[in-house]
């Protein structure tokens, strides 16, 4: 290797843990409302298997939206372009949870990383799988090589308790077609998602395929194709941080997704993927820390897609 990404990390962790810790933890899941607020942890993975890891990078965590990457590689790989009927790949500039836009674009999400998009992209799932949630974490499990990711049950019932506005989005798009299966169990499904626990240590070698052109790293099996892989990337650099977006491909300037868990991914094509954990998110709700490491990191760097 030729950087010493062990020391830019050892480093980059020791400054950010020095700094104040703004922000606050999600109230709305309650299960997730009594997490540490100091947790913090990052895990850098290469394709080479290098691993190294900080703070609670080995603790698990809900990874929230960090999911909504495996149900659209798994969707895309099995319905191809036709997905793009249903959904948009266009950046929002709303919040996650918003339902503005959807009666100007006649119930057509407009990216897979709101929840709009991936409550369609459940359906989708429901739709093409006997057993959707079986499925999804063998596909993860197979990912990772790690059989310990799965659900939370007691953060999914806490998710379906409070899914109001993801229940009126479900509602409103059933209203024109765009949803298929009965919205509750599109909610359910996308709660269970949602609810996946896993460690930074996980997460950084669950989306490696990603930076290797759709293969796993090592056993060059290909999960999706090379073009499909490159166009998650361009949306998860576009759309994967809400509408903090174009703040994210600004300072960071890598395809990264977050979770309101305070998990956020990044990954540099042909290089690694870089899992933060920080539970403290900032007004946008993306991981406070989480943001400011990545920023600096790729400044210690000097790596980016750019």
């Amino acid at each position: 290797m030729g950087k010493d990404y062990r020391q830019i990390i050892a480093d980059t962790y020791a400054s950010i843990l020095s700094q104040e810790n703004l922000g606050k933890v999600p109230d709305y899941i309650p299960e997730i409302a009594c997490i540490d607020e100091n947790k913090f942890g990052v895990s850098f993975t290469d394709l080479n298997g290098f691993n190294f890891g900080v703070g609670d990078f080995e603790e698990k965590f809900s990874i929230q939206s960090i999911s909504k990457i495996f149900a659209l590689s798994f969707t895309y790989e099995k319905l191809g372009e036709e997905l793009w009927k249903r959904v948009d790949v266009e950046p929002s500039g709303t919040a996650f949870n918003s339902l503005v836009q959807l009666e100007a674009d006649h119930g057509i999400p407009r990216n897979p990383f709101i929840n709009a998009g991936a409550l369609v992209i459940c359906d989708v799932l429901l739709e093409n799988c006997k057993n959707p949630k079986d499925e999804i974490l063998l596909y993860i499990r197979e990912l990772t090589d790690d059989e310990s990711a799965d659900f939370n049950e007691k953060v999914a019932a806490s998710e379906m308790q409070n899914s109001f506005r993801n229940a009126a989005m479900a509602n409103y798009m059933k209203s024109f077609g765009n949803i298929r299966s009965q919205p509750d169990a599109v909610i359910e499904l996308y709660c269970h998602l949602c609810s996946i626990e896993m460690s930074c240590r996980q997460l950084s070698k669950s989306l490696l395929y990603l930076a290797n052109g759709g293969k796993l790293p090592g056993s060059n099996k290909h999960i999706i194709s090379l073009n499909k892989a490159r166009r998650i990337n361009a949306i998860l650099l576009t759309c994967g941080f809400y509408d903090e977006s174009g703040e994210f491909s600004f300072l960071v300037g890598l395809p990264g997704k977050s979770g309101v868990g305070g998990g956020i991914i990044a990954l540099y094509p042909e290089h690694y993927c870089i899992a933060v954990w920080s539970p403290k998110l900032n007004p946008k709700g993306n991981s406070y820390r989480g943001m400011k490491f990545l920023q600096e990191f790729t400044m210690q760097t000097r790596e980016s897609i750019f």
